[in-house]
Parts: C-alpha cells; sequence; structure tokens
C-alpha cells in the first residue's frame, strides 16, 4: 500500500498540463468561426487562400506543395508541433515574424486546445 499511496500522493501535487486534450467537435466550431475561411482540411482539402491543414503537426513549417508561403514561412526552418502551433494560433507575427498570415490571433486556450483537438483528426 505504502507505492499506491506515494503515488496517490505524487498525482496530487504534481501540476496539471498547461493545456488539455480539447474537444474536436468544439474545435470544429472553432475551425469554421475563425479559420475555415482561409484553411481546408479534410480529405480534398488543398491551399487556397492559406494552405491546407491536413497532418499540420510534424509538417515542415512552409511545406506544403500546394501553397505559396512568404519567404518567412518557408524560411522558418522548423517543424509544426503542437506547441509551436499553440503560440502561432495566439501570436503568429511572435512565432513567424513576417508571415503573410492575416489573423491577429486567438486568446482562448479552451478554444485553441478544442482547434488543436480537431486539427489532430486530419492526420
Amino acid at each position: 500500500m505504502p507505492c499506491l499511496a506515494a503515488s496517490l500522493l505524487t498525482a496530487a501535487v504534481l501540476p496539471l498540463p498547461s493545456h488539455a486534450a480539447g474537444e474536436p467537435a468544439a474545435g470544429e466550431r472553432v475551425f469554421t468561426s475563425k479559420c475555415a475561411s482561409c484553411h481546408r482540411v479534410g480529405p480534398n482539402a488543398r491551399g487556397g487562400f492559406g494552405p491546407q491543414l491536413n497532418g499540420i503537426v510534424g509538417r515542415q513549417a512552409g511545406s506544403a506543395s500546394d501553397y505559396r508561403y512568404s519567404d518567412a514561412m518557408k524560411s522558418a526552418g522548423f517543424a509544426w508541433s503542437e506547441e509551436r502551433l499553440r503560440a502561432f494560433i495566439k501570436s503568429p507575427g511572435k512565432v513567424v515574424p513576417g508571415n503573410k498570415m492575416l489573423f491577429w490571433g486567438m486568446r482562448d486556450d479552451k478554444d485553441i486546445d478544442d482547434l488543436l483537438a480537431y486539427l489532430r483528426t486530419f492526420p
């Protein structure tokens, strides 16, 4: 029993992750209201006013072949992680200065959690 008690105590005092898993259905609503005017997801998604976002996590920034990226995004030099996407969604210009995304950012952490959960459904 000491191991169980120690595990429970450890779980109770460790900080929770800074963000939750999110809800894909709520994320779809966020995507529709804030992202869909420029971006697409799904089996037939193509770049348009913005790049398609299927499989964005793990993708090299500025690398979708069907979209013309800014020089800033093409030379960003990183692959998208959820943490970097979270920061970019909050403040695109801070993560990739000089990018051409016309978006002021999203502040609500729950909306971002939900949006990322929705995007995870499009590997």
